[in-house]
């Protein structure tokens, strides 16, 4: 079983708003069918020192600052929806409470179990294990069970019937709350269990089998094992089944490889190679890099930001402004807007008149490029880009590196800087 989503409208946004203090920070269904949008409707979200001068210049001159303390709830009903019958809580009786678990609507399901369990109706029990066992309809298999479980009610062997006639959804989630009661006592049961279920032939039971049984052979070693050993065999070198192997293999990692290599005949495999590295992190103390990440990679913006105040901002102001005579404005230039061109000048340079949004400037001296600057990597190069097309464009544009080391290769007519009349001619090609 899997779930499976589309578009509610082709090529069009579910959910959007003109508005600049739209801010949708939450998606819940509620009692009557509709679906409610916490808005936190707020101009500006982060501190000012983060900003860019360009940006808090578009903050005031559009007065986002002042959207604030505007925080709303919208509500988006079904064209046509029928109204929910909206139960009155107030005056239910336990066993009406234990109805609801089949109601049509999520949020009304979800109200009841927590009120089972708050109240701890135990005198639902008997109804709720049967609701459990009931196939016709595996949501409320799914609310029994847990509601059962909130109470502490649940039982290991009446899991097992669940697991065993329920589908691939319900049999999963029952696979999950026997963990609990992984004891010795129940090993010849569980270990019967897991055999049929392999002979389902079902990749999302024994998804959660490969999850499962760890936890059962810490319990015993020799009676899940050959149960792991088989499913691997089953499912081959998937990296998806070795990771649910080994996230609760803790502790039994050598015992199982052991088994693996001497008993199973399949040798290790892929399973045997990932258990070796976890033994070797193990040792050296090294953490998944899945839980702690090996390096924080500094965002683009971020770096071009520094390299923008380090090599551009003593001609073009920390703001963009420019300077007379030296360097033009970058604030919503044409040659901004234009992330190649952008690239082309900050490689090469640029010499000659340039016109920046009408107006034409006459400059005193050439702008060096940075192409034969060695310190400077074409991801240097790209970071740049990043943060000018950020901080003064309407309309940023990235670009790769791979592209910077293209443009990195193309040189001018005269071998020197561009002009402005080269840079519009490459824009024509």
């Amino acid at each position: 079983d899997s779930t499976v989503a589309r578009h509610a409208w082709r090529d069009k946004e579910f959910l959007t708003s003109t508005d600049e203090g739209f801010r949708p920070v939450n998606l819940i269904d509620g009692p009557d069918g509709s679906l409610y949008v916490v808005d936190m409707h707020r101009g500006v979200i982060q501190h000012y020192a983060f900003l860019s001068p360009y940006l808090k210049k578009i903050a005031g001159d559009k007065a986002l600052d002042t959207i604030q303390n505007q925080g709303r709830i919208l509500k988006v009903t079904p064209a046509n929806s029928a109204p929910v019958n909206i139960p009155d809580f107030g005056n239910l009786l336990p066993r009406q409470w234990a109805e609801l678990l089949g109601h049509p609507n999520g949020w009304i399901r979800d109200r009841a179990q927590q009120h089972i369990i708050f109240n701890n109706f135990t005198q639902l029990v008997p109804i709720l294990e049967d609701m459990a066992l009931d196939v016709t309809d595996p949501r409320i298999q799914l609310h029994a069970m847990y509601s059962l479980k909130g109470m502490g009610a649940l039982h290991f062997e009446h899991l097992l019937r669940i697991a065993a006639n329920g589908n691939a959804e319900v049999t999963s989630t029952a696979l999950i709350l026997m963990e609990d009661f992984a004891a010795v006592e129940n090993l010849s049961k569980a270990s019967g269990l897991f055999r049929e279920l392999l002979k389902r032939d079902n990749l999302g039971i024994d998804l959660y089998l490969a999850n499962t049984l760890t936890t059962w052979a810490t319990v015993s070693k020799d009676t899940f094992f050959p149960l792991i050993g088989e499913l691997y065999q089953k499912y081959g070198d998937s990296s998806m089944f070795v990771t649910a192997l080994i996230s609760g293999a803790s502790g039994m990692e050598s015992s199982l490889l052991e088994y693996l290599r001497t008993k199973s005949g399949s040798a290790g495999g892929f399973l045997g190679v990932q258990l070796d590295l976890a033994l070797e992190n193990k040792q050296f103390g090294s953490r998944n890099p899945i839980y702690e990440p090996q390096n924080m990679k500094e965002d683009g913006r971020t770096a071009g930001a520094k390299l923008f105040r380090k090599i551009c901002a003593a001609c073009h102001g920390s703001g963009g402004e420019g300077m007379d005579g030296v360097a033009p404005p970058l604030i919503n230039s044409e040659h901004i807007a234009d992330s190649e061109r952008l690239a082309l000048i900050v490689l090469h340079g640029l010499q000659g008149p340039i016109t920046v949004n009408g107006k034409r400037y006459e400059l005193n001296m050439a702008m060096p490029g940075l192409a034969r600057n060695t310190n400077i990597s074409d991801q240097d190069v790209a970071d740049i880009i990043s943060y000018v097309g950020n901080a003064f464009s309407k309309r940023p544009k990235g670009i790769r590196k791979t592209k910077v080391r293209e443009l990195r290769q193309r040189r001018s007519t005269g071998g020197m800087e561009y002009t402005e009349a080269e840079l519009l001619e490459y824009n024509k090609q």
